[in-house]
């Protein structure tokens, strides 16, 4: 096994968990969406990007919910090191999430998280 630069867990300085975090991604943040997914983003002052996901009852029941949470995160795991770091986001799935390829989620998802760090985040070098 080849070691990456970044480890390929998902640790909790990752994730976004309460409930007033998301929302203030959701008050104070940009959207941009496509047919697969709703995409909210804001800066958050932190050298890291930190990601969250919602999956409301109308993508299915539970299994059809957590797989859709799980792909989500997998394109956000094995990517992380080419965000830009400074971001809070959350991703609102659609249900199409659950079917479409994972080559082609990868490249949708992708194409919409910020490519650039916010104004004023110095390059990543900033202590946690």
């Amino acid at each position: 096994m080849i070691a990456p630069s970044l480890p390929q867990a998902f640790p909790k300085a990752a994730r976004l968990l309460g409930r007033g975090e998301f929302r203030r991604v959701y008050e104070e943040g940009q959207r941009r969406s496509t047919s697969l997914c709703a995409i909210f983003f804001r800066p958050n002052g932190l050298p890291r990007t930190r990601v969250g996901i919602t999956a409301s009852g109308r993508l299915g029941g539970a299994v059809v919910r957590n797989r859709v949470k799980r792909r989500l995160r997998e394109v956000f795991r094995l990517h992380r090191a080419a965000i830009p770091g400074g971001w809070d986001i959350v991703l609102n799935p659609r249900a199409a999430v659950a079917k479409v390829p994972f080559p082609t989620l990868v490249r949708e998802i992708l194409r919409l998280f910020p490519h650039q760090a916010p104004p004023g985040l110095s390059g990543g070098s900033r202590s946690q």
